[in-house]
């Protein structure tokens, strides 16, 4: 799983070195999918996915913006800076999904790429 973590955050970096900070999230989703196929990582864009709660499976599904390596669940940003609700956001997936381990990438941060990894624990609690 670390390796192709290192190769998934090659792929984000080379985005970033070329198309620098300033665009939308959805011009960097793209941007990072072309690039991703060129390096022959798997991925999955947009995937629906459920959600169950006691139990039962809700109708209203969530779409993170990649499932890479079919183990590796990734939130893009185009923002300022990272924020606890961006955490939030990708340790609930995290735990809808789980999937092992998740990146929240920004690439709206002027000075550099902006990125976390989580690992998924036994239990994860979001305030």
């Amino acid at each position: 799983m670390q390796q192709e973590g290192y190769d998934f955050m090659a792929a984000a970096f080379e985005v970033y070195n070329e198309l620098g900070s300033g665009f939308t999230e959805d011009i960097y989703h793209e941007a990072l999918l072309l690039e991703l196929a060129a390096r022959s990582i798997t991925c999955q864009s947009q995937v629906e996915l459920g959600v169950q709660y006691k139990g039962k499976l809700l109708n209203r599904k969530f779409k993170p913006d990649l499932i890479v390596f079919g183990d590796i669940v990734v939130e893009l940003k185009a923002a300022s800076a990272l924020t606890s609700d961006h955490e939030a956001q990708l340790l609930n997936y995290i735990k809808a999904t789980g999937k092992p381990v998740g990146y929240l990438v920004n690439f709206g941060c002027r000075e550099k790429l902006e990125w976390k990894r989580f690992a998924r624990t036994r239990k994860i609690s979001v305030n």
